[in-house]
């Protein structure tokens, strides 16, 4: 039995690897940047997903790893069961093993077997195995291959036990392939009594290990279809193994836990160190927190950043979770989780070396948020206290969906914090509507355009020849097939009118991939076919045509002539060309950390995300663009060149997209090199498969048209080339010119002239603001004149004009203050939007005496419709029934009297 984590990890897949032929691939990243489908890696078979769905073949048939993967956010959502129980993790590690078309239940099962009982010695009368009952609807009989195969290395009948679908069938999405699968639970109950406890949800008796068997495809009719090529994916939760291995009962009492148990109660300071017990908020407290800093840790290794929206939002919430809980429960007041990323690093790095690449720049990722969300929790309390406030004047006991919204739109106080501080204070949260308006924001930001959908394509796909994509004559091409509701046809026709994804033999199309879009044309026969090619779509080693035939018919075999659509196609290779000196140029401006976050190339603009933590300058993009244009001036050669991938390495500044995958051989790009021999510092040196034109020259000019920030540490430009960037000039001078003509002077004096007027207007503003404190002041005389007094105070009440300033009302107060001595002071108005200011004080002899200012306002609100409160010598409110603003200064008057005539 294994002496610690990290021996489980070595063991397991040794098991596998020396023992049983598979290969160790190395975990692919968590941030799944080549899978828009996904947010963050959750299982282990996603880096191995194109072969399951035949979209590529494997390079070997058996592998086995440790996959790094967070479940938060999406369908695989385990964020706020964490630290509640024993087991639950946003981020963990998943070991499994592979057959692609290899090996299948036989092999997979008695292998097992053999790793949990005589490698690990664990005791074969705790483990239970789970098979598939069957789906009678759908054809599926029960798998009693399974049951029969683990009868065989020895479990006995009453220890297999039948599970349903939602157990014991896998499936990969709506469609697509999928199959039975099998489960190893263990019992931990003393008596070992706990079979009647499998798939019932306690931690008494949980599973293991899961093995699936891939045999179906699921069409979009919901039907299944038996595949070709079976296939066996299996995963088993690293830390669960461990607790197991371990005698624990719960994960987190593993060594994978405990140095950052340590780190946390040595940087927090908390009294008490992790003591395990579950029902226990402090506890609690570590749980979430060690969790927590391991996700952040490894999605920030791997390319992720913290923003607002998508993956980035969740790393946003998970951070802000983990502060939560040492704010409130271990009593922090300063940063900390960003103090406990050297202990996930110094634990985990010897596994997953990549975490050792750049631990200062994920500390600095973590502080920043942490500092700004600290700053955030102060503020959105008093906010949040304000709306409770009025709630409570108007009789409400829901936030509403609108007011939640509010604060987490505008104020950064996420959703479940609102919740927490409303549950403190006896509220409630209208999250029907809360979500409404969140859905309502999201409908806004996401991208449309609909795109022919293509999932696990039944059939075989061919492989397309697309290596004439470089050269722009057109080219003929024999037609085997087209994918039509999500299956390969490869006989038969199409008609006219039809959609569908032409299958060539070669093509002189790019297909759509690196941030480039896809190549738009035609495909025609000599008989008069024409279809139409919208997009061209990779999908392994095969492109798609997505189009439809407008006349004529296609039948499989016909030779079709491959046009491309000459202008999009050079407005596309503009603007690729200009993203690569763009790349160079951020790097010589702004300084050689910045890369490539992603980008999009298409016919009508470049745009560009890449790393950098604060606004570019005016000055500096100037610059930059400066320098692009420069490179087009000099109409620099463009080469490209097929090496190796480990020399492509070597040359001089070359430049890789983080966490995509090269070929090897790998295409590089280079501008203003002929050869690789030949490029140094100076040059635009990239691995790229796009299409580009041949001399920087034709890119014609270059201009940036705006800069903004996408997420934390990330900003994102747009530049547009050749007339595109032409008119944006013509366009930006007939605005200057006619403002030099409004203004009667030359375009070079525009700036003097605006500034002379932001100096005229600021001067303006402040006589204006003097106008209307003297009329202010003129009332409250008037006010001090009329007042009579009460038990040696002056009573001042009043209304004052419309539309003052709580700032104006509050320097009244104090004016009051000097002229009187001692004043009883309750001031009301009205605002442009119905709204009833009050403002109530005293001075210091009357607090002393035991009056409050928060006792006054809120009576006297109370005749407008509202409530308030605030400090003894002064409180303010607000009520919404201005028509009644006179009757609660009569109240504020005789409660004057009353309190000073006492």
């Amino acid at each position: 039995m294994p002496s610690s984590s990290s021996d489980t990890r070595r063991q397991f897949v040794d098991f596998f690897c020396e023992k049983h032929g598979h290969r160790n691939v190395p975990s692919s990243p968590v941030v799944p940047l080549d899978d828009p489908t996904l947010l963050f890696a959750n299982a282990g078979m996603n880096q191995f997903k194109p072969y399951f769905l035949g979209t590529e073949k494997p390079p070997v048939k058996r592998v086995a790893n440790t996959q790094k993967c967070i479940r938060a956010g999406g369908k695989h959502n385990d964020l706020d069961d964490v630290g509640k129980d024993t087991y639950h993790h946003t981020f963990f590690e998943m070991l499994g093993n592979w057959s692609f078309g290899d090996y299948f239940k036989r092999e997979a099962i008695g292998w097992a077997w053999e790793l949990l009982t005589g490698v690990w010695g664990l005791d074969k009368t705790r483990l239970h195995v789970t098979v598939f009952e069957g789906d009678p609807a759908n054809g599926i009989p029960r798998d009693d291959e399974a049951a029969g195969f683990w009868k065989a290395v020895g479990v006995p009948d009453a220890q297999i036990h039948l599970g349903n679908k939602k157990d014991n069938f896998w499936e990969m999405g709506a469609t697509g392939p999928c199959g039975p699968c099998t489960e190893v639970h263990i019992d931990r109950t003393p008596d070992k009594s706990g079979g009647k406890l499998v798939n019932a949800g306690t931690d008494r008796v949980i599973e293991i290990w899961n093995l699936v068997f891939i045999q179906f495809n699921r069409n979009e009719d919901g039907s299944l279809a038996k595949l070709a090529a079976q296939h066996v994916d299996t995963g088993m939760g690293f830390e669960r193994i461990c607790s197991v291995l371990q005698g624990k009962n719960s994960n987190y009492d593993t060594d994978v836990f405990a140095p950052i148990f340590d780190a946390v109660h040595r940087v927090t300071r908390f009294d008490n160190p992790y003591g395990g017990v579950l029902d226990s908020l402090p506890d609690t407290a570590y749980r979430v927190i060690a969790d927590h800093v391991r996700t952040l840790t490894f999605a920030l290794t791997d390319g992720a950043t913290i923003g607002n929206v998508g993956r980035d939002y969740v790393l946003k919430r998970i951070l802000r979770r983990a502060e939560r809980y040492g704010v409130q429960v271990l009593g922090t007041t300063e940063p900390f989780l960003h103090s406990l990323v050297p202990t996930v690093v110094e634990h985990m790095g010897a596994a997953f070396p990549e975490l050792r690449r750049d631990p200062q720049k994920v500390r600095d990722q973590v502080y920043d948020e942490e500092a700004a969300f600290l700053r955030t929790l102060k503020r959105g309390i008093t906010l949040f206290n304000k709306i409770a406030t009025g709630m409570k004047g108007d009789g409400r006991t829901e936030v509403s969906g609108d007011e939640a919204f509010k604060l987490h739109d505008t104020y950064g106080v996420l959703i479940d914090i609102t919740q927490q501080m409303a549950g403190e204070q006896g509220l409630t949260v209208d999250m029907a509507g809360y979500e409404r308006a969140m859905n309502t924001a999201q409908e806004k930001a996401k991208q449309g355009g609909k795109r022919f959908a293509v999932s696990a394509v039944k059939g075989e796909l061919p492989p397309t020849d697309d290596s004439p994509k470089y050269r722009p004559e057109p080219i003929t091409a024999k037609v085997l097939g087209w994918v039509k509701d999500n299956a390969v046809v490869t006989s038969g026709r199409l008609a006219a009118g039809e959609e569908a994804a032409l299958l060539l033999d070669r093509t002189n199309f790019y297909a759509e991939q690196g941030g480039q879009v896809g190549d738009t044309g035609a495909a025609r026969s000599a008989a008069g076919a024409d279809f139409e090619v919208t997009d061209a779509q990779r999908l392994g080693d095969t492109v798609l045509h997505v189009g439809v035939l407008h006349d004529g018919e296609i039948a499989v075999g016909d030779t079709v002539e491959l046009l491309q659509t000459t202008t999009r196609r050079i407005d596309i290779m503009r603007n690729h060309t200009a993203t690569h000196l763009l790349n160079l140029a951020l790097r010589q401006v702004l300084g050689g950390h910045v890369e490539q976050k992603g980008s999009l190339v298409d016919e009508h603009k470049t745009r560009f995300d890449f790393s950098h933590d604060k606004p570019v300058t005016a000055e500096e993009l100037r610059e930059i663009e400066r320098r692009v244009n420069r490179q087009v001036v000099l109409d620099q050669v463009v080469t490209a060149v097929n090496l190796p991938l480990a020399k492509a390495k070597e040359l001089p500044g070359v430049r890789a997209v983080f966490g995509e995958k090269y070929p090897d051989p790998v295409r590089v790009v280079l501008i203003g090199a002929e050869t690789p021999e030949k490029a140094n510092l100076d040059n635009s040196v990239e691995f790229c498969g796009g299409t580009h034109l041949p001399r920087t020259g034709l890119i014609g000019y270059f201009k940036l048209q705006s800069q903004e920030g996408v997420a934390k540490g990330i900003r994102r430009v747009t530049a547009v080339t050749g007339k595109p960037a032409y008119d944006d000039i013509q366009a930006r001078s007939a605005v200057v010119d006619e403002l030099a003509a409004g203004f009667q002077c030359r375009p070079d004096e525009l700036p003097a002239r605006v500034e002379a007027l932001r100096d005229q207007l600021k001067k303006l503003q402040e006589q204006a603001k003097k106008g209307e404190a003297a009329a202010l002041g003129s009332v409250v005389d008037a006010l001090i004149d009329a007042a009579t007094e009460v038990g040696g105070a002056k009573l001042v009440v009043g209304k004052l004009p419309d539309g003052t300033t709580a700032d104006g009302a509050r320097a009244q107060v104090d004016r009051v203050r000097q002229k009187c001595g001692s004043a009883y002071i309750v001031f009301g108005w009205t605002e442009d939007d119905g709204k009833v200011p009050l403002l109530a004080a005293l001075t210091a002899d009357l607090v002393k005496k035991g009056l409050k200012a928060g006792d006054v306002v809120k009576q006297v609100a109370a005749v407008v419709g509202g409530s308030g409160g605030g400090r003894p010598e002064m409180a303010q409110a607000a009520g919404k029934d201005a028509a009644k603003l006179p009757e609660a200064l009569l109240k504020a008057e005789r409660l004057g009297r009353e309190l000073l005539g006492k």
